[in-house]
């Protein structure tokens, strides 16, 4: 599950429209046909990559960013040229390096191409560094740490204009500098526009160079007019913070990227056309659940919301607005979101606790909110609001699942529990929540409570003490201690092990058996995260070892792990639950058998959402995608998938009329035009009407080939003319046929009445050149 590097950037081809470079910290760059989705070329270069450009003078040259060789514990970084080998070899090494610009920024916006490939910038803290490929010489220019004002000046981005001599900086305190002149090292100048609050974290240029536009914290597009300075355009609540801009080749269309994994489509009008979300990356303060309606994936979105994401899809259903406030993106400004959140069995109520008071500075407010599911609107709809549920923080929330009646159970931090009925109102006729009952256990602090499986127990924890309540008359049954330490996580058995209940602290793992009131058995382990599936008697244990996090999956019948999976990621499993499937497995290898019924998703601290599949899904999705196949030894490349998908019918063809083509001859194999013309790459290849003649005639079948192939057919349909055709039409043929044969020449040709030359014509069809024969003997 480890990953040798992920995508660092994609930039087009100026040479081609049809393709694009991509480089990874794995050391490759790769060619790409995005339209077919083929990988054309691997080049490596054997660092890791961290930014890639390319400029329209400089062909057959790629510029990246990689670490600086002389010193492996230096963060400072390079730019160096690479020149790409032309062979026809689809992974070829590249090694041929020159060094640009030493000691600048990972940051890909921290370095732009200017005017076509005239020139190339760099900003890194409080440094802007030009290089210019005509004379090969490099002008620096600095600013002070601090102005007058107070104001950061660190360097945060770079865009060069296309057409003038001028290159745009964004700055940490959200100016954007103007810079002209800059060949020269003392007459340069600069003007200085303002309107972001905070620092400006992208800057791009339109491709005429008309419009400058800017992004940052704010998530506010800023079309900057050039030649009129301080005229400005907006598109405001355009979602997270924007971390890059770009902008089509006709300049009609912006795209803008956004730190919640969001990407927007924009016209040149400031109008936004299409939006493409995916899972939204965030603080996670909920945990991942499952809403049995859509069978989609819920948690924390964007801020003050709750996301519901399509894993079958992939993509972002709807987002719910918890909060149902405007949003600030203002570093350090304290604002609600939400903290806890729980669905009921059925899947048509849900609560949720919103918080503001992170901040030591400010003070805590919380609420918790019921909203019911609304079929008409098919949505989730605010139902009840209570914003003094408890004294103090709350700690954990969780619904019975049992279907007899909507119950909902609270733990806070001042101590007690409290259960909340859903009632109905018979005055408004529409339903409400109330408080049923309120526990508690010696003054201690509750941290965790859950359901059995029938909803017949309620298992609250306090600190050390697990206490076990009866939902129907909230008598306290038994009392579960074990060694000190507070307990994390509480979790019940499901199906056959429902009597049996588990409990973590920070080094042990315990289970309880319910029906002796007794430890069944202890294992001394870190558990991070603990969950069982609602469909099996399954439990998902996430423990962590030497800075990483191993699985394991048990029944708590017994302590023998069915699953075993070290180091499934690096650092803290955040959150993880079990998806149910829609269909069962049938066939699944013994190993992964706990997979059948559920699916385990389990999130990253790098916000990376994992799952385990087994090998029968592998194929599916493999055969899914599965499209045209392609001979290994041949270079893959549209029209190869073209030809074979032609050859392909044509095979098709023939093997339904096997009996007709047995004895024809074989299409020429390994046909030298048809290599020629497959091997070699499409942007030297002659043009198409050249080679047209070319490639026919390889394709064509040799003339005794054609003739031993057409002889017996021939053959045939002569013996079934001769029975339908008269006596005279007979003698009539025979008489011309042994005139052809004797190779008269002088003699002069018979006249034929109308009905025999409408005869002939029919029968010129037939190819008689096998009567030549005769004559050579």
């Amino acid at each position: 599950m480890k990953k040798s590097g992920g995508i660092q950037v994609i930039t087009f081809l100026f040479s081609s429209s049809l393709q694009v470079y991509s480089c990874s910290a794995d050391g490759t760059v790769r060619l790409w046909d995005f339209i077919d989705g083929i990988l054309i070329k691997i080049f490596t270069i054997g660092y890791p990559i961290f930014s890639l450009y390319v400029s329209e003078k400089h062909a057959g040259v790629i510029f990246i960013i990689i670490p600086m060789a002389s010193n492996k514990h230096d963060e400072s970084c390079q730019l160096v040229a690479v020149h790409l080998p032309k062979v026809p070899e689809q992974e070829v090494e590249a090694r041929e390096l020159s060094a640009v610009l030493c000691k600048i920024s990972t940051n890909p916006g921290s370095t732009a191409v200017g005017q076509g490939g005239e020139y190339i910038a760099s900003v890194k803290d409080l440094g802007l560094m030009v290089y210019f490929f005509r004379t090969q010489k490099m002008q620096r220019f600095s600013l002070k740490a601090t102005d007058k004002k107070g104001a950061k000046n660190a360097f945060t981005c770079v865009a060069c204009h296309p057409k003038w001599d001028c290159i745009a900086t964004g700055h940490e305190d959200g100016k954007i500098r103007l810079w002209r002149n800059f060949s020269q090292k003392k007459e340069y100048t600069y003007s200085t526009q303002h309107w972001h609050h905070d620092a400006v974290n992208t800057l791009c240029f339109t491709p005429e160079g008309m419009h400058l536009l800017s992004g940052g914290l704010e998530s506010v597009l800023v079309q900057w007019h050039c030649e009129e300075v301080n005229k400005k355009d907006f598109l405001p609540r355009l979602g997270g913070p924007i971390s890059h801009i770009c902008v089509s080749p006709d300049g009609q269309m912006y795209s803008t990227s956004h730190t919640d994994n969001k990407i927007n489509i924009i016209h040149c009008s400031l109008k936004l056309s299409a939006v493409i979300q995916g899972l939204v990356k965030g603080n996670v303060w909920t945990d991942l659940m499952i809403d049995s309606r859509t069978r989609a994936l819920v948690m924390n979105g964007r801020p003050g919301h709750l996301q519901f994401y399509s894993l079958q899809q992939d993509k972002q259903l709807y987002s719910l607005d918890i909060v149902q406030q405007e949003y600030i993106n203002q570093k350090g400004l304290d604002q609600f979101d939400v903290v806890k959140a729980a669905f009921n069995v059925k899947g048509t109520w849900l609560a949720t606790v919103e918080e503001k008071g992170h901040c030591a500075s400010s003070d805590l407010e919380f609420s918790l909110k019921l909203w019911g599911y609304n079929e008409q609107a098919q949505s989730f709809e605010l139902n009840t609001t209570i914003t003094a549920a408890h004294q103090d923080r709350i700690t954990s929330l969780c619904f019975s699942p049992s279907t007899e009646t909507t119950m909902l159970v609270t733990t806070a931090l001042d101590g007690q529990f409290k259960v909340w009925l859903l009632g109905a109102d018979s005055e408004k006729e529409q339903a409400s929540w109330s408080c049923d009952y309120v526990g508690s256990y010696h003054g201690l602090q509750p941290t965790n409570c859950c359901f059995s499986s029938d909803g017949s127990l309620l298992a609250v924890s306090f600190k050390e003490v697990v206490t076990v309540w009866s939902s129907d008359t909230w008598g306290l049954q038994t009392t579960l201690c074990q060694p000190p330490g507070s307990i994390r996580e509480l979790c019940f058995g499901r199906l056959s092990c429902s009597k049996y209940l588990l409990g973590t602290t920070t080094n042990n793992l315990y289970c309880w058996n319910l029906l002796t009131c007794s430890l069944e058995w202890s294992t001394p382990v870190d558990v991070c995260l603990l969950r069982s599936d609602p469909l099996s008697e399954n439990v998902a244990a996430f423990c962590i070892h030497s800075g990483d996090t191993d699985l394991f999956v048990f029944r708590p019948s017994e302590p023998r792990p069915l699953f075993t999976q070290k180091a499934v990621c690096g650092g803290k499993v955040q959150r993880c639950v079990f998806a149910p499937r829609e269909e069962p497995l049938d066939s699944c290898d013994e190993r992964f058998q706990w997979l059948n019924r559920s699916r385990l998703y389990f999130l990253t601290e790098q916000m990376e959402l994992l799952t385990f599949s087994t090998r029968v899904e592998d194929e599916r999705i493999l055969n899914s995608r599965k499209q045209l196949l392609v001979d290994d030894s041949v270079a893959v490349t549209p029209f190869y998938l073209l030809l074979g998908k032609h050859r392909q019918q044509q095979e098709e063809k023939q093997s339904s009329v096997v009996s007709q083509v047995a004895d024809r001859a074989q299409l020429p194999q390994a046909s030298v035009a048809v290599k020629e013309l497959l091997h070699t790459p499409a942007h030297v290849l002659p043009a198409a009407s050249f080679l047209c003649s070319m490639f026919v005639n390889s394709l064509l079948i040799s003339k005794a080939g054609s003739r031993e192939g057409k002889e017996p057919s021939e053959q045939d349909m002569d013996s079934e003319k001769e029975e339908d055709e008269s006596e005279e039409e007979m003698e009539t043929h025979d008489s011309q046929q042994e005139v052809r044969t004797q190779g008269s020449v002088e003699e002069a040709p018979l006249p034929l009445s109308k009905a025999e030359e409408k005869e002939l014509r029919r029968v010129r069809k037939t190819d008689f050149s096998w009567v030549t024969s005769l004559t050579s003997s």
